[in-house]
């Protein structure tokens, strides 16, 4: 249902809606609302004060989750108003207390609780004039398959690496749960779309409840601002293509500007999936590790959130938490017992049973701890449901029972359960009285819980005199943390363990308990610092820098959208760079009396194949063209002179062999070199590195060529295959370091050439000839697809206005693809290259019609 009360922002602005909000929420609402030029002129805000400048709106960041930090307050009657206030434990809550006090946050999400139809405009209402909040409120129908659904069925266990291999076992893939998903995804787009301003805000989206939304941003505003931060694990590439919407996924999140993940193996996954997937490749541009995605920068952020400093040391400071911990202290300490603490929700990646085991384990080793150490397990209430949860509740009641019974006595049980919920300070006065904290978890995104301790255990003046500290540097802190958890690596003095090892856990938790008092202090004191440094503060700020740095090009960038559904994406180039019109370049071929056509070969006039052979089509466009008197055509291209010669026999057809190596104007004539010739020795040094590296990687080839060799891996694994290719590289520049050659790297190979060998110089010594003959063209057209054309695209857009062409002289370079690149203009792909080139050619034989052939003139080339 679409809240009446924000459902038309023009009405509100203006007035006409039924129920108005308070007019300091309509105030907002208008300094927000995008402006639209209906006369000609200059528009002012305030027609009351035009002279006075109108201040500089307050940078806005929308923040959307599947929750807002909000609690709801259910009204004890129905005649009363509900009530809300602010959910001071949630993350996004602590985005507010975190930023800068100029930037404003606006929340978008559900409320926890089921909002009746009939309050859910006034709810909506109450919570943007009050708390800056618009709630999403689904249907009961989507809400059940969305969350309890699509999100807890499949994307939950799937991102923790449980692979649906029954039906007990996450679920099959259900496609009503994914349309689902996806219609709960539009309706938070919806929400987004009503008070978002363009221009100027930027959007933030949380984790993977709404992994899709992207897209439907993207596709209503081009260049909207967007970030996005997965809380979750991402999977490796072979657990994450098995789901059957796995593309889907990754071009929605492609829509965003930014997109940030906690640890580097996450990040790494993420970008595997889109290079195997998606046929994407990443670089790191000055730190920052980017995707191109159609024209657009996509950013990687890698930084792990942190914890609220300023609320934990408020709850530190709490009566409460003083008089807590004076209980617990009395209640452990005071009767000798030394703690263990562990703190999880009760679900089956917490892996609460393997704490379980090792703690058994450890009384069986060293019995000297029974009567001593105790394991306070504080289980919070599981997230999800089902039949795994209580799978998981049984299993961990009877453990507890039977550890408590074979290794307790009288008045001492090993292993304390805690269950009920706990009031946050309740949780704080037991991370201080803990010696040591212990995490298990076989898989988790972040978890937090390690951090908290740390700064509970760092502590104030007042629970230092309670726990005897009298000196800053005595405090201490000792971790036991699973390496499968996503703060485990910034965590570098805690004790890391598999979790599945249970007898490395067990050693691991007495090592902890009787690591020297020295020890445990140096490594807290470490921690500390960390933490506190890079608190939840630091990780917002430094993500919203990052996305204003990403997206300050936006307004120099012509931005179009392409594709339908959730394939849509949006193509992002350089105001100067365009696609090349057929009717443009044909009107200019048709005025022009000299034409130089310069066109490159594999990925250009043929789609990369199997079959690089020429079609017979291409074959008679380029004879038709070549006929035209008043044409130069020239073939550049990296295969070898013998190979061309075969595939082409155009009579007027130039063509140069291995990159501008080879050369030669015509079929009957000599092939010329366009360097000096080169001394092929160093083959005898590049070649058995080369097979070295074909041997180790599977799919590899090599090409031996006249003065070229190639080490291909288009059929090998990308991602072994591009690390190899790096290897190779270095290998090569440095056995070769005398030679002259120079080693390349072009998509999916790596190649040997001669030194001075480029097509630029190709493309100069055609310009020179016909310069020579007092022939300069008044058309050049360029064509290639890879980093070995750009030579050409350089030299002929820098001859332009120079002696070497006509002062009329029309210039298109042109590259196969949208991408950066120095030519002015792109086709899509080969096809649009083979119909450009077969539409000139029907102008050449119109043109031959409407003017009588002459008699054959002699070469433009000497």
């Amino acid at each position: 249902m679409v809240s009446r009360s924000y459902s038309n922002l023009l009405d509100l602005a203006t007035g006409a809606a039924d129920q108005a909000p308070a007019p300091a929420a309509l105030g907002a609402l208008r300094r927000r609302l995008p402006r639209v030029v209906t006369t000609s002129g200059l528009i002012d805000d305030s027609p009351a004060s035009p002279s006075t400048p109108s201040p500089a709106p307050r940078p806005r960041t929308i923040v959307v989750a599947n929750q807002l930090p909000i609690r709801s307050h259910r009204p004890a009657s129905p005649s009363e108003p509900w009530t809300f206030s602010w959910d001071e434990d949630s993350l996004l809550r602590h985005l507010h207390h975190s930023s800068s006090p100029s930037m404003e946050f606006i929340y978008i999400g559900c409320l926890r609780d089921d909002i009746p139809p009939a309050d859910q405009d006034a709810v909506a209402q109450a919570l943007l004039e009050t708390h800056n909040c618009v709630p999403a409120f689904l249907p009961p129908e989507i809400a059940a398959r969305y969350y309890h659904g699509f999100c807890k069925q499949h994307l939950w266990p799937l991102f923790h690496y449980m692979l649906p291999l029954s039906p007990d076992l996450g679920g099959r893939f259900d496609r009503a749960l994914w349309q689902a998903y996806v219609s709960a995804n539009k309706i938070f787009a919806d929400k987004v779309l009503e008070v978002i301003n363009p221009d100027d805000d930027f959007v933030w989206v949380h984790d993977y409840h709404l992994m899709v939304l992207p897209t439907f941003l993207r596709k209503r505003f081009n260049r909207i601002k967007l970030g996005f931060f997965l809380h979750s694990p991402f999977p490796s590439s072979e657990i994450y293509k098995t789901l059957p919407v796995r593309e889907e996924l990754l071009r929605a999140l492609l829509n965003s500007d930014l997109i940030g993940f906690h640890t580097f193996d996450y990040a790494r996954h993420f970008l595997s999936c889109c290079g195997r997937m998606l046929g994407l490749s990443y670089e790191s541009k000055r730190g920052h590790i980017c995707l191109e995605y159609y024209g657009r920068t996509v950013s990687i952020k890698i930084l792990p959130v942190g914890v609220h400093m300023e609320q934990l040391k408020t709850v530190l400071a709490l009566p409460e938490t003083e008089a807590k911990v004076a209980e617990l202290m009395e209640m452990y300490s005071g009767k000798g017992r030394v703690v263990m603490l562990g703190v999880d929700d009760m679900d089956i990646f917490k892996g609460i049973s393997l704490k379980l085991l090792a703690m058994e384990e450890l009384l069986k080793q060293h019995p000297e701890w029974r009567g001593k150490l105790v394991l306070v397990q504080v289980a919070n209430p599981a997230r999800g449901r089902g039949r795994d949860v209580a799978e998981v509740q049984a299993e961990t009641y009877a453990m507890v029972r039977r550890i408590n019974e074979a290794h307790g006595a009288p008045g001492y049980e090993p292993v304390v359960l805690i269950e009920q919920p706990l009031q946050f300070y309740e949780r704080v006065a037991y991370y201080v009285i803990a010696e040591v904290c212990l995490v298990t978890a076989v898989r988790d995104g972040m978890n937090l819980i390690p951090y908290e301790y740390i700064v509970s255990r760092q502590g104030n003046e007042m629970l230092d005199r309670m726990l005897r500290q009298g000196k800053p540097e005595e405090k201490k802190s000792m971790l036991v943390v699973s390496e499968f958890i996503g703060c485990s690596p910034s965590l570098s003095g805690a004790i890391r363990v598999n979790p599945w090892n249970i007898e490395a856990v067990a050693d691991a938790m007495e090592s902890a308990l009787v690591l020297p008092e020295n020890e445990k202090r140096m490594r807290h004191d470490k921690h500390y610092r960390y933490v506190s440094t890079h608190d939840v503060a630091y990780w917002a700020n430094s993500f919203l820098q990052d996305l204003e740095r990403t997206c300050k090009d936006h307004a120099n960038r012509r931005c179009w959208g392409i594709g339908f559904g959730l394939r849509f994406r949006v193509v992002s180039l350089d105001l100067s760079f365009r696609k090349l019109a057929l009717e443009n370049i044909l009107m200019a071929y048709r005025r022009a009396k000299t034409r130089a056509i310069l066109l490159d070969y594999d990925g250009t006039l043929m789609p990369q194949a199997i079959n690089k052979s020429p079609s017979e089509k291409s074959v008679e466009i380029l004879n038709s063209l070549c006929r035209d008197k008043n044409n130069v055509v020239y073939l550049c291209s990296g295969y070898d002179r013998r190979t061309l010669h075969e595939w082409f026999p155009c009579e007027k057809l130039g063509i140069a062999a291995e990159h501008g190596y080879f050369l030669r104007t015509q079929r009957d004539a000599e092939w010329k070199t366009c360097v000096n010739a080169a001394d092929c020795s160093w083959k005898q040094i590049a070649e058995p590195v080369m097979c070295l590296y074909r041997e180790t990687t599977d799919g590899s080839t090599i090409e031996d060529r006249e003065t070229l060799l190639v080490w291909n891996y288009e059929d090998a694994d990308p991602d072994f295959g591009s690390c190899q290719a790096k290897e190779l590289v270095d290998h090569l520049e440095s056995v070769l370091a005398n030679e002259p050659v120079s080693v390349k790297t072009t998509p999916h190979s790596v190649e040997v050439k001669p030194q001075g060998v480029s097509k630029g110089l190709v493309a100069r010594r055609m310009l020179a000839s016909m310069q020579e003959r007092d022939q300069c063209p008044d058309f050049v057209l360029c064509i290639g697809d890879d980093r070995s054309d750009e030579d050409m695209f350089q030299l002929i857009t820098a001859a332009a206005g120079g002696d070497s062409l006509a002062s009329t002289a029309e210039v298109f370079a042109c590259t196969v693809g949208r991408k950066p690149s120095k030519a002015k203009y792109y086709l899509d792909d080969a096809t649009e290259v083979v119909r450009l080139m077969q539409g000139l050619a029907y102008v050449s034989e119109e043109l031959a019609l409407t003017n009588p052939a002459e008699e054959d003139e002699d070469s433009l080339w000497e």
